[in-house]
């Protein structure tokens, strides 16, 4: 048992590692970058299939696993048909680019595995929701002091900045999406600290409260989350800020009337969050440039609008079975009635992209998946009574919201580090709702809550 113990702890901590390296060789978006996560996830997998084999484990611990996984092995099937073209219809105009995604989704599925089999309590659930905030405030910082330099090139890859932060992405939206997604983690980690039981008021108990606030988890959080805020109101990602904080808003709502016993700060946070963070912070590093930029924003001036309208087409004629993953940029010309100002690789909506690409079968079932993930965040945010269990499954509910905005006019999965942190999230979700309570806590408690 002891063995098992520490053998989850390496793992654990390898994978936390590889959530905060991803980002950083620009945002793994580049064959080299994503090679080396490649092996990396490989060897693990070499590693967990040595160990199930020397103490006669299975691959999968638990039922609900399968649930978890089914939907990514689905994808790798199809993928593997899209390229080898053995059925009929089912096939790839572009095998390379196809060959990519399916070795991508490979990683994926690999990765989902490991982390799903050996974060087996809360304490290395802990430690996961720490490497995500750790990287995100990482990646907050670096593209701020980057920003506030007024460098024209990035430091160590030598990208042009321009007057947009971006961290150590090649675009500034994938960098605004992290940052949402990772400040969804951190607010929800936030929430968990918050008392839920009314107390009458004190001077001197309050004060107390007070002091005790200032050398708690709770001041770190907070000044984590304001970080974050402003390295990604910096990033003038318009959707980007806008769906972060309508996630907050919607899932603090949802959260209010879910919760047995919601944290009885949970109001005051939310709206400090918007008025602190938003109105003041946001004052003094230019949130008017972003509300500027969407105001100024029409259908005119956006060809990103032209190219959804443009693929409809294209979706019309391979709606069935898809064009192959990863062949927009390759099918899409063909399609493109005019010229725009720009070349475009990526068709700026996910679900547009998923429907070209892979059909409209398997983007309804990932669809759903990723729905159920989060009915499953908000079941725990209702049904669980650990507190942490339940601030993890309020910012896994919060980042899928997030997503879901974000994804319709960006090609946020089309980043590497991007698809590979939600992917976590979405594995939280079902973490957060199955793992066991900390029963030493709890002697007198026989279920896991």
């Amino acid at each position: 048992m002891e063995t098992s113990s520490r053998i989850s702890k390496y793992f654990i901590f390898f994978l936390c590692s590889l959530i905060i390296i991803a980002p950083l060789p620009l945002g793994s978006n580049r064959i080299w970058a994503w090679s080396i996560l490649e092996l990396a996830v490989f060897s693990l997998a070499c590693f967990h299939l040595a160990y199930c084999a020397k103490h006669e484990k299975p691959i999968l611990s638990f039922d609900w696993q399968k649930t978890l996984l089914i939907p990514i092995v689905v994808m790798l099937v199809y993928l593997l048909l899209q390229v080898i073209g053995v059925i009929p219809g089912i096939d790839t105009v572009d095998a390379y680019q196809t060959t990519h995604q399916l070795l991508k989704t490979l990683t994926y599925l690999i990765f989902v595995l490991l982390l799903s089999e050996y974060c087996k309590d809360e304490r290395m659930l802990r430690w996961v929701v720490f490497s995500i905030i750790l990287s995100g405030c990482f990646q907050a910082f670096y593209g701020s002091f980057v920003y506030l330099l007024d460098l024209d090139v990035s430091p160590v890859f030598h990208f042009a900045e321009g007057d947009k932060a971006r961290g150590t992405f090649v675009y500034q939206n994938h960098f605004a999406n992290y940052l949402a997604l990772c400040l969804a983690i951190a607010v929800g980690w936030l929430i968990s600290e918050l008392n839920t039981q009314r107390q009458a008021f004190e001077f001197r108990q309050a004060f107390l409260n007070a002091l005790s606030t200032m050398f708690s988890r709770k001041l770190i959080l907070r000044l984590a989350i304001i970080l974050m805020i402003i390295g990604l109101i910096l990033s003038r990602s318009r959707m980007g800020n806008a769906g972060f904080f309508t996630a907050l808003i919607v899932v603090s709502v949802f959260a209010i009337f879910c919760y047995r016993r919601p944290p009885i700060l949970l109001k005051p946070l939310v709206i400090s969050i918007i008025i602190l963070d938003l109105i003041i912070v946001g004052s003094i590093f230019g949130v008017e440039k972003v509300k500027q930029r969407i105001e100024d924003t029409s259908f005119a001036s956006e060809t990103r609008d032209l190219v959804v309208i443009d693929s409809m087409p294209i979706i019309e004629d391979n709606w069935l079975t898809g064009t192959g993953g990863g062949s927009f940029y390759t099918t899409f010309p063909s399609y493109q009635p005019r010229p725009y100002s720009g070349f475009y690789d990526h068709a700026h909506n996910e679900y547009i992209q998923f429907s070209i690409e892979y059909g409209v079968i398997i983007s309804a079932m990932l669809g759903l998946w990723v729905l159920y993930g989060l009915y499953l965040a908000c079941k725990t945010m209702h049904k669980r009574n650990n507190k942490f269990y339940k601030g993890v499954a309020f910012g896994s509910a919060m980042a899928i919201v997030h997503m879901c905005i974000h994804n319709m006019v960006d090609f946020n999965l089309q980043s590497p580090a991007n698809t590979l942190l939600f992917l976590t999230i979405l594995t939280l979700c079902w973490l957060s709702y199955n793992l066991p309570s900390d029963l030493k806590k709890r002697p007198r408690r026989h279920r896991g809550d």
